[in-house]
């Protein structure tokens, strides 16, 4: 929802065994001493400790990775007063050291680990995935049972690491979207912690007694208010006692943890809120108070926010977008572990009227009690909700992380009851809640105006969880797929490729998923450097018209048949390709994949959905035109790679795509489509549950007398010298300022130097263990996002590195200093043997966590195929690095990340920051 916002580590499936199997309930016949044995719910079982930690252990074979996750019950809805943020704050403190940990994150990045931590209302969470080695899995257990009591939380880290999360609050502050949420919710609750974002109070933040912060991890961050997930490639017969060995060495707390009481009292009237700042796009954005998520109304509470939010079916996308009163419209209920609320919302673009859009969306939201939803918007709702849900659980990983909602919601059974609670939501359930909760007292939008016969909405107490839950089994397991060795030699083995007479290649690899999942691509190059100058803003308009409507189906037809066939995908376009992309099951590929082909085969360019769509990507550009982050990338990327105004790569200003935009045509739109697009040049690549000749006869039937018009070849440019430039511009009212530093290079990934510079640029930006993080992130706490980009094409001699950061205006300078004393200190002084080996290590750990991730081999795979290579290109590569010393490394970076060929741009509020320039 709106604000549910959660960074669920998406894990792709990589499998090995040639046996399709059920996810069966785990089994032992006596489990560890004082280890009690609780629910088993489609392939997830509980146990619990004698010190009260609860273990959810989800074996799945089918996953390359082991991911241990842990999940603390403490959120921002447990903060008092002067206590904002602080669970936020622990989040990152976390991360620091322990009495035996003392550098946290170099040792995840020693072992290549995924990892993060995140915080919620209700929730923190702290998860790392892995490749499945009992050495790796031990290692994490110990170090969760470790931070979970042992973390030193020292003032001095606390003094670096503040300033970070004031820079994390600051990005927020940035976005008026985001501080108008803070600001309804704040208004819509009184009292209730829910009232309070995640991030906290800057003044709570910038102040908080260390003390206070030891405190509030001591009665935290326990045993008894902690879950721990273990998923993935693991013998549940070895780590469970693995478990007790470490977790349940920790006593049992003498403290006693309360259960939060506030009730937010019953809204007796609609609230106003109004936010006054710079940017360029209105929004209006309204909130109702609902049940809690485990409450039994909350399944067709969800449902009815699908039919009101949804995009394009929704009620309100229907009212405001295709009525042109607003750019984009949508919204729905939130799940939370106590009475939470749904949120509707409209965008602008500028000229549009607010006070208008505003009376719109109320309207359409009142009218609903009196118009109650069809048969047909309930259960195209229904169905999208649970193809969401369905494919969550199909998904091992996703499943995983998912649980870290549904156990801080109050117990990790409610994600399948809830599920079963959708399937039998009714029209009469749909139209019975509208009437109860969408009702004008009930709402924070408007002005308050008294009135003499309230009409107030109860919402019902939080109920019994485990008396509701006690005789729940949920429903039958979901099939298994293969154990898959992510090795470059296994994945060749696996490759087939091919080529179809009309010239389209076929790249695929064939493997058993969990619930034969299958992820397909296909990309279609059109025109050529001379017949796509001046093609731009058309093309990108042709290409999001694709999904708009074909010659036999509506968007909303689309749409539906999506849904239907439990598939996530569509097709779009830009100026030099064309693509396709969806990720389905192996039952529905074949419809899927036509489905696929019809967006792009057979658009039938609606002029209703034309206007839509042109005013979404003006709206898109006006949104972030006055962005430090969008100002300073657009102008590194101009200066390093310039191009002729109208060439198929030049980078335009906002203006100029704005001004583009304007002018295209529907006409101009259809006839682009019509010279361009087919499918002579291309690549169509698949992964997951499949069978191969199956997918070779239908690629032809779809794409093989699909000529490209166009003459079309790969638009292949040169490294272009540019003289270092360092530029400043002002970003008024923002409260993050965005640094970049970059340079141009003369080359490809057939340079001898690419493997020595690609561990350059990992040594010196690539994640927290990085210099560039270590001294500007963790070191001085400057930036929250700080790091390097290496962009080397496969064939195009034309290669970047982009370094970047974020930081508070007054820190702008500091930020620079910083950067290019690091740079210096590597120039002149190199990285050490040790250091080289290290990064080595940690790298090649990466890229074979990487190569465990579906979608990224898909990519890959499709890249290498254009321009039929194989992925022994990508072993040499690590061979070339495992060899590489430190003199070859060292090497490398003196002879292209000179100091002085670096280009600056800066752009934030540095006038009313007191920065001189």
């Amino acid at each position: 929802m709106i604000f549910a916002r959660f960074s669920a580590l998406r894990v792709s499936l990589t499998l090995i065994a040639v046996t399709y199997a059920l996810v069966a309930p785990l089994a032992f016949a006596q489990p560890p001493k004082g280890v009690q044995t609780g629910a088993t719910v489609e392939g997830v079982t509980e146990y619990q400790l004698a010190n009260g930690l609860k273990v959810l252990l989800f074996p799945d074979q089918a996953q390359s990775n082991v991911i241990v996750n842990v999940i603390y019950l403490v959120g921002s809805r447990h903060e008092g007063s002067g206590e904002t943020g602080m669970a936020h704050l622990l989040e990152h403190m976390l991360f620091k050291q322990t009495k035996i940990h003392k550098d946290i994150f170099k040792e995840l990045k020693d072992r290549g680990a995924l990892y993060n931590g995140t915080t919620h209302f209700d929730r923190t969470n702290y998860y790392e995935a892995f490749p499945p080695t009992d050495d790796n899995l031990r290692w994490a257990l110990g170090l969760e049972a470790d931070r979970m009591v042992n973390s030193l939380i020292l003032k001095s880290d606390l003094d670096s690491e503040m300033t970070v999360v004031r820079n994390e609050l600051e990005r927020g502050e940035n976005d008026p979207d985001s501080v108008l949420l803070s600001r309804v919710l704040h208004t819509a609750y009184l009292w209730h912690g829910y009232g309070r974002m995640p991030i906290g109070a800057r003044s709570d933040i910038e102040n908080v007694p260390i003390e206070r912060l030891q405190a509030f991890y001591r009665k935290y961050y326990q045993p008894d208010n902690a879950i721990l997930v273990v998923s993935g490639r693991f013998a549940p017969e070895k780590v469970l006692p693995w478990i007790v060995e470490t977790f349940g060495r920790i006593p049992r707390p003498e403290r006693k943890l309360y259960p939060t009481y506030t009730v937010e009292p019953t809204q007796d009237g609609e609230r106003l809120v109004t936010l006054q700042r710079t940017g360029d796009t209105p929004t209006v954005l309204v909130a109702y108070h609902l049940p809690a998520a485990p409450h039994p109304d909350f399944a067709a509470l969800e449902v009815l926010g699908m039919v009101l939010g949804d995009d394009p079916s929704g009620r309100l996308y229907k009212a405001l977008v295709d009525g042109g009163k607003a750019a984009s419209a949508g919204g729905g209920a939130s799940r939370l572990r106590e009475p939470s609320v749904a949120t509707f919302s409209a965008s602008l673009q500028k000229g549009q009227s607010l006070e208008e859009a505003r009376g719109i969306l109320l309207t359409t939201l009142d009218n609903v009690a009196q118009q109650p939803p069809t048969a047909e918007e309930v259960e195209r709702a229904k169905t999208r909700i649970l193809k969401s849900l369905e494919l969550q659980i199909a998904d091992g990983q996703d499943l995983a992380m998912g649980l870290t909602e549904w156990v801080a919601i109050g117990d990790w059974r409610l994600l399948f009851l809830h599920r079963d609670r959708v399937q039998a939501v009714t029209v009469a359930d749909v139209e019975r809640v509208a009437r109860q909760y969408l009702k004008p007292s009930n709402r924070t939008v408007g002005l308050f105006v008294p009135t003499e016969q309230p009409d107030r909405a109860e919402i019902p107490p939080v109920l019994n969880l485990a008396a509701m839950l006690n005789e729940y089994k949920g429903q039958t397991g979901v099939s298994a797929g293969e154990v898959f060795d992510p090795s470059y030699a296994n994945i060749e083995k696996r490759i087939q490729r091919s080529q179809l007479p009309g010239g389209l290649k076929l790249v695929m690899l064939p493997k058993k998923t969990r619930a034969g999942l299958v992820l397909v691509s296909v990309r279609l190059f059109h025109g050529d450097a001379q017949n796509l100058v001046g093609k731009q803003a058309v093309a990108d308009l042709t290409g999001a018209m694709l999904g708009r409507g074909t010659k036999a189906k509506s968007r909303q037809q689309i749409q539906d048949e999506l849904d239907r066939l439990k598939t996530s995908g569509g097709a779009g376009g830009d100026t030099e390709y064309s693509v396709g992309a969806l990720q389905t099951t192996r039952e529905n590929l074949p419809a899927a994949l036509g489905l696929v082909a019809e967006l792009l085969r057979e658009p039938s360019f609606p002029e209703s959905e034309f206007a839509v769509v042109r005013s979404e990507k003006i709206a898109d550009t006006e949104q972030t035109r006055s962005e430090p982050q969008t100002i300073a990338m657009t102008e590194i990327l101009r200066h390093l790679g310039p191009e002729q105004v109208g060439a198929p790569r030049y980078i335009p200003t906002p203006d100029e795509t704005i001004a583009d935009l304007t002018k295209v045509s529907l006409a101009q739109a259809r006839e682009f489509y019509q010279g361009f697009y087919g499918a002579s040049h291309g690549v169509l690549g698949i992964i997951g549950d499949f069978d191969p000749g199956e997918v070779e006869k239908l690629a032809r039937e779809l794409f093989d007398n699909w000529n490209t018009p166009a003459h079309t070849e790969p638009i292949l440019r040169e490294a272009v010298n540019v003289e270092p430039v360092d530029r400043w511009f002002e970003t008024a009212d923002k409260a993050n300022a965005f640094f970049v530093a970059g340079l141009s290079l003369d080359m490809n990934e057939d340079h001898p130097d690419y493997a020595a510079l690609t561990l350059v640029n990992h040594l010196m930006g690539s994640g927290l263990q990085s210099r560039l993080a270590k001294r500007i992130r963790r070191q001085e706490g400057l930036s929250y996002s700080v790091g390097s980009a290496l962009t080397v094409p496969l064939r195009q001699k034309r290669a970047q590195w982009v370094a970047t950061a974020i930081t508070a205006p007054e820190n702008i300078l500091k930020v620079q200093d910083a950067f290019r004393d690091e740079l210096k200190k590597a120039f002149e002084q190199g990285f050490s043997g040790e250091e080289v080996e290290q990064g080595k290590k940690s790298y090649l750990q990466e890229q074979e966590v990487g190569r465990s991730m579906d979608q990224l081999v898909l990519t890959r795979m499709m890249q290498l195929a254009r321009w039929d290579q194989t992925f022994a290109r990508d072993q040499r590569k690590e061979q070339a690095i495992a060899a590489l010393t430190a003199d070859q490394v060292n090497a490398a970076f003196r002879r292209y990340l000179r100091p002085d060929r670096l280009s600056y741009v800066k752009a934030g509020d540095f006038k009313r920051a007191g920065i001189k320039y």
